[in-house]
Protein backbone atom coordinates (compact mmCIF):
# COMPACT_ATOMS: atom_id res chain seq x y z
CA UNK A 1 0.00 0.00 0.00
CA UNK A 2 1.23 3.38 -1.11
CA UNK A 3 2.01 5.97 1.62
CA UNK A 4 0.88 8.90 -0.75
CA UNK A 5 -1.67 10.91 0.70
CA UNK A 6 -4.64 11.52 -1.92
CA UNK A 7 -7.91 13.72 -2.03
CA UNK A 8 -10.94 12.53 -3.40
CA UNK A 9 -13.11 14.92 -5.59
CA UNK A 10 -16.37 15.61 -6.99
CA UNK A 11 -17.35 18.87 -8.76
CA UNK A 12 -20.63 20.22 -9.97
CA UNK A 13 -21.82 23.99 -10.89
CA UNK A 14 -25.47 25.78 -11.22
CA UNK A 15 -27.07 28.97 -11.74
CA UNK A 16 -27.89 31.31 -8.91
CA UNK A 17 -31.59 30.71 -9.64
CA UNK A 18 -31.36 26.83 -8.00
CA UNK A 19 -29.17 28.30 -5.00
CA UNK A 20 -32.15 28.10 -2.40
CA UNK A 21 -33.12 24.50 -3.37
CA UNK A 22 -29.24 23.02 -2.99
CA UNK A 23 -28.72 24.52 -0.72
CA UNK A 24 -31.71 23.16 1.44
CA UNK A 25 -30.85 19.51 0.28
CA UNK A 26 -27.19 19.94 1.12
CA UNK A 27 -28.33 21.81 4.84
CA UNK A 28 -30.41 18.72 5.59
CA UNK A 29 -27.31 16.00 4.99
CA UNK A 30 -24.69 17.99 6.29
CA UNK A 31 -23.77 17.68 10.30
CA UNK A 32 -22.62 21.57 10.18
CA UNK A 33 -22.42 24.72 7.89
CA UNK A 34 -20.43 28.10 7.46
CA UNK A 35 -19.97 31.01 5.48
CA UNK A 36 -16.79 31.41 4.24
CA UNK A 37 -14.41 33.92 2.24
CA UNK A 38 -11.44 32.40 0.81
CA UNK A 39 -8.50 33.96 -0.77
CA UNK A 40 -6.30 31.78 -2.93
CA UNK A 41 -3.10 32.08 -4.87
CA UNK A 42 -1.67 29.94 -6.96
CA UNK A 43 2.24 30.19 -7.44
CA UNK A 44 4.10 27.99 -10.22
CA UNK A 45 8.08 27.38 -10.11
CA UNK A 46 10.33 29.84 -12.17
CA UNK A 47 11.07 27.63 -14.39
CA UNK A 48 7.44 26.68 -15.44
CA UNK A 49 8.08 28.07 -18.87
CA UNK A 50 11.28 25.75 -18.94
CA UNK A 51 9.22 22.70 -18.06
CA UNK A 52 6.35 23.03 -20.48
CA UNK A 53 8.22 23.78 -23.54
CA UNK A 54 10.52 20.52 -22.39
CA UNK A 55 7.13 18.37 -22.39
CA UNK A 56 6.38 18.39 -18.41
CA UNK A 57 3.80 20.14 -16.67
CA UNK A 58 5.11 22.04 -13.30
CA UNK A 59 3.95 21.19 -9.85
CA UNK A 60 1.88 24.49 -8.89
CA UNK A 61 1.81 25.58 -5.35
CA UNK A 62 -1.33 26.95 -3.90
CA UNK A 63 -1.17 29.29 -0.70
CA UNK A 64 -4.97 29.72 0.85
CA UNK A 65 -6.49 31.89 3.63
CA UNK A 66 -10.06 32.19 5.02
CA UNK A 67 -10.49 35.45 5.30
CA UNK A 68 -13.91 34.99 7.25
CA UNK A 69 -12.03 33.73 10.67
CA UNK A 70 -9.62 36.19 12.71
CA UNK A 71 -5.79 35.20 12.57
CA UNK A 72 -6.66 32.45 9.91
CA UNK A 73 -3.34 30.66 9.02
CA UNK A 74 -2.31 30.57 5.78
CA UNK A 75 -1.81 26.96 4.10
CA UNK A 76 0.16 25.78 1.42
CA UNK A 77 -0.79 22.78 -0.86
CA UNK A 78 -0.41 21.46 -3.78
CA UNK A 79 -2.16 18.60 -6.62
CA UNK A 80 -0.04 16.17 -8.64
CA UNK A 81 -1.97 14.56 -11.10
CA UNK A 82 -5.17 13.18 -11.38
CA UNK A 83 -5.04 9.27 -10.74
CA UNK A 84 -6.09 7.93 -14.33
CA UNK A 85 -10.14 7.56 -14.77
CA UNK A 86 -9.47 3.73 -15.69
CA UNK A 87 -8.38 3.11 -12.34
CA UNK A 88 -10.98 5.50 -10.68
CA UNK A 89 -13.62 6.34 -13.04
CA UNK A 90 -16.41 7.40 -10.71
CA UNK A 91 -14.28 10.43 -8.53
CA UNK A 92 -11.23 12.21 -8.87
CA UNK A 93 -8.32 11.02 -7.21
CA UNK A 94 -5.42 12.87 -7.02
CA UNK A 95 -2.27 12.67 -4.66
CA UNK A 96 -2.38 15.91 -2.02
CA UNK A 97 0.15 17.44 0.06
CA UNK A 98 -0.58 20.22 2.03
CA UNK A 99 1.31 22.49 5.44
CA UNK A 100 0.39 25.48 7.14
CA UNK A 101 2.40 28.26 7.38
CA UNK A 102 2.99 29.59 10.27
CA UNK A 103 3.68 33.93 8.93
CA UNK A 104 3.10 34.97 5.64
CA UNK A 105 1.85 32.17 2.88
CA UNK A 106 3.21 34.01 -0.10
CA UNK A 107 6.70 35.27 1.04
CA UNK A 108 6.80 32.06 2.17
CA UNK A 109 6.15 30.56 -1.15
CA UNK A 110 8.33 33.59 -2.58
CA UNK A 111 11.04 32.10 -0.76
CA UNK A 112 11.02 28.53 -1.75
CA UNK A 113 11.13 29.78 -5.83
CA UNK A 114 7.97 29.76 -6.75
CA UNK A 115 6.27 33.35 -8.56
CA UNK A 116 2.71 34.35 -8.02
CA UNK A 117 0.60 33.26 -11.68
CA UNK A 118 -3.05 34.09 -10.54
CA UNK A 119 -5.12 34.63 -7.38
CA UNK A 120 -9.42 34.06 -6.65
CA UNK A 121 -11.21 35.32 -4.13
CA UNK A 122 -14.30 32.31 -3.17
CA UNK A 123 -17.27 33.46 -1.15
CA UNK A 124 -20.28 30.98 -0.12
CA UNK A 125 -20.66 28.47 2.30
CA UNK A 126 -18.59 24.84 3.97
CA UNK A 127 -20.61 21.99 4.91
CA UNK A 128 -19.23 18.83 6.64
CA UNK A 129 -20.86 15.44 6.24
CA UNK A 130 -18.75 12.92 8.25
CA UNK A 131 -15.45 12.65 6.51
CA UNK A 132 -16.25 15.23 3.49
CA UNK A 133 -16.30 19.08 3.05
CA UNK A 134 -18.70 20.31 0.88
CA UNK A 135 -17.65 23.86 -0.71
CA UNK A 136 -20.46 25.57 -2.29
CA UNK A 137 -19.23 29.54 -3.72
CA UNK A 138 -18.70 32.17 -6.11
CA UNK A 139 -15.97 33.60 -7.59
CA UNK A 140 -15.44 37.06 -6.81
CA UNK A 141 -13.75 39.86 -9.25
CA UNK A 142 -10.36 40.77 -8.50
CA UNK A 143 -10.08 44.62 -8.45
CA UNK A 144 -6.39 45.11 -10.86
CA UNK A 145 -5.87 48.95 -8.77
CA UNK A 146 -6.05 47.27 -4.99
CA UNK A 147 -5.78 43.41 -5.57
CA UNK A 148 -9.25 43.20 -3.00
CA UNK A 149 -12.32 41.35 -4.51
CA UNK A 150 -15.51 42.95 -5.42
CA UNK A 151 -18.95 40.54 -5.03
CA UNK A 152 -19.78 38.28 -7.77
CA UNK A 153 -22.31 39.27 -10.39
CA UNK A 154 -25.55 37.91 -9.17
CA UNK A 155 -25.63 35.83 -12.72
CA UNK A 156 -22.48 34.23 -11.93
CA UNK A 157 -22.28 30.60 -11.67
CA UNK A 158 -21.71 28.20 -8.53
CA UNK A 159 -19.51 26.14 -8.26
CA UNK A 160 -19.51 22.82 -5.93
CA UNK A 161 -16.53 20.90 -4.59
CA UNK A 162 -17.69 17.55 -2.48
CA UNK A 163 -13.93 16.11 -1.15
CA UNK A 164 -12.60 14.40 1.40
CA UNK A 165 -11.84 17.29 4.19
CA UNK A 166 -8.40 15.86 4.88
CA UNK A 167 -4.98 14.09 2.76
CA UNK A 168 -6.01 10.50 3.33
CA UNK A 169 -4.05 7.59 2.82
CA UNK A 170 -4.69 4.17 0.80
CA UNK A 171 -4.67 2.01 3.53
CA UNK A 172 -5.88 -1.61 4.76
CA UNK A 173 -8.02 -0.24 7.60
CA UNK A 174 -9.13 3.00 5.28
CA UNK A 175 -8.86 2.03 2.04
CA UNK A 176 -9.78 4.98 -0.91
CA UNK A 177 -12.96 3.09 -1.45
CA UNK A 178 -14.55 4.36 1.18
CA UNK A 179 -13.79 7.71 0.47
CA UNK A 180 -14.94 7.49 -3.39
CA UNK A 181 -18.18 5.90 -1.57
CA UNK A 182 -18.90 8.56 0.60
CA UNK A 183 -18.84 11.21 -2.11
CA UNK A 184 -20.81 9.17 -4.22
CA UNK A 185 -23.53 9.24 -1.76
CA UNK A 186 -23.44 12.77 -2.18
CA UNK A 187 -23.71 12.10 -5.83
CA UNK A 188 -26.82 10.44 -5.06
CA UNK A 189 -28.34 12.51 -2.57
CA UNK A 190 -27.98 15.84 -5.17
CA UNK A 191 -29.75 14.22 -8.15
CA UNK A 192 -32.15 15.80 -10.30
CA UNK A 193 -30.83 18.79 -8.53
CA UNK A 194 -27.02 19.16 -9.27
CA UNK A 195 -25.09 17.17 -11.13
CA UNK A 196 -22.04 15.90 -9.43
CA UNK A 197 -18.92 14.27 -11.32
CA UNK A 198 -15.28 13.30 -11.64
CA UNK A 199 -12.76 16.55 -13.33
CA UNK A 200 -9.21 15.93 -14.68
CA UNK A 201 -7.65 19.34 -13.13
Amino acid sequence: MSSQYYEVALFGEFFSQDLKAILNRITLHSESAQAIHTHEIVFEPLDAQYLRDTGSEPILLRAKKELSEPNSPWELYSYLKPESARVHPEATVRPWATCQVIGDGPSFAAGLGYLNRSQIYKRGYAFRRGPLVILMFQQEQVDPKTQLSNPAHADTLWEVEVKTASPIQNTQENPLSHSIEAVLEVQLLMKGLLDLRRQDL
